[in-house]
């Protein structure tokens, strides 16, 4: 099967490195296109990644000869797409929200899908913020997006805040078993490698932690509820519960972001046995399919007394699994459970690349 040709927005940067790297030998996807600032514009891309590396052997790839383009050139990509070159793009743009939003817009207009991992569409009312293994079926909203503006081919899905992936799908595999989450309360302990590149100043982290991080508190409490919601009349409905109160803090780990998560559920409640059972059984659409970068099991349950831990659990199952453990009773709320996720591969690229396998799946990409 030949592999459809893909671009990556935001291709230098460290997100954009990270597409570059795990799409290196995917069976679907091959990266022909790659684009940034104007500052890399015209130079190869191994030229234009030099001495900021963050993922070694993409720049010694056949993606590293490859030209970069100015992102902001949107015809650029169309002409890319014309030639057979470009049939959607990953966006990992670094710019302000304002701009990110007009230019995936841009290129949605040009008849380029976007599968964005930028937050500046999180919040417009038919753009779908999808987890595969969640809220596949918010990708059904498309046609109405399209027609809304007018659209062919092009359409716009972004995946969510890194923060959120830890605890949102195993509340979800325990509400289709029928429990109601009503209340939460979650205390992320978040990896320095969500910052970004250059990130955090070394010296607020070493022998500390930082209790405040820009906007993540809010989005940890509502993205959740878009994500659990409903489509009507063309635009999402958010679900009205679970109510969650989020403290969320920068910690002196590399990577993976860890959540400490506190759950009162309405009606009946699950003894922690049955929750242990639900988790460890849970499959959703992209495992019955196969997808590629799909992991066997999307919720890993660990029975010691002191994991998850970011060292030794991030990478499990392809680094797309969400790894649970200390799950016992609440005194306050009715069970507590930590959960782990690797912020910068399901939280960030390898989450988008599984929402464009879904895409494919269900014939909006090819």
């Amino acid at each position: 099967m030949a592999k459809i040709p893909i671009g990556v927005l935001g291709a230098t940067g460290m997100v954009g490195q990270q597409y570059i790297s795990l799409l290196k030998n995917h069976p679907w996807f091959e990266v022909r296109y790659v684009a940034a600032s104007a500052r890399s514009a015209g130079k190869s891309y191994k030229d234009a990644t030099a001495g900021r590396v963050h993922f070694p052997g993409i720049a010694e790839s056949a993606v590293g000869e490859l030209i970069v383009a100015d992102a902001n050139d949107v015809s650029a990509a169309s002409s890319a797409a014309k030639a057979g070159g470009c049939a959607f793009v990953f966006s990992a743009l670094e710019m302000g929200k304002d701009e990110i939003r007009s230019l995936e817009d841009a290129y949605a207009a040009a008849g380029i899908p976007v599968v964005s991992n930028a937050s500046a569409h999180r919040w417009t009312s038919d753009v779908p913020v999808l987890i595969a293994e969640v809220n596949h079926h918010h990708a059904d909203i498309i046609p109405a997006q399209r027609a809304a503006r007018g659209w062919d081919k092009g359409f716009i899905v972004v995946k969510p805040n890194c923060s959120i992936q830890s605890y949102t799908t195993p509340l979800y595999a325990l509400m289709q078993k029928g429990y109601e989450v009503r209340r939460l309360i979650v205390t992320t302990l978040q990896a320095v490698s969500g910052a970004g590149y250059p990130g955090v100043p070394s010296l607020d982290m070493i022998d500390n932690i930082v209790p405040y991080i820009g906007g993540e508190e809010e989005k940890s409490e509502q993205e959740p509820l878009k994500i659990l919601g409903s489509i009507e009349g063309g635009a999402f409905k958010n679900a009205a519960v679970p109510k969650i109160a989020a403290h969320c803090n920068r910690v002196p780990v590399c990577d993976g972001h860890t959540a400490c998560v506190s759950v009162e559920f309405g009606g009946k409640k699950p003894s922690v046995e049955e929750v242990k059972k639900i988790w460890a059984d849970f499959k959703s659409l992209p495992q019955e399919l196969g997808l590629p970068f799909a992991p066997l099991r999307p919720i890993i349950v660990r029975e010691e007394n002191d994991r998850p831990q970011p060292r030794k659990d991030r990478d499990a199952d392809k680094a797309m699994a969400v790894t649970v453990g200390r799950v016992r009773p609440c005194a306050v709320f009715d069970l507590r459970f930590v959960g782990l996720t690797h912020n910068t591969v399901r939280g960030a690229a390898g989450g988008g690349i599984l929402n464009a396998e879904l895409l494919k799946h269900k014939g909006y990409l090819g």
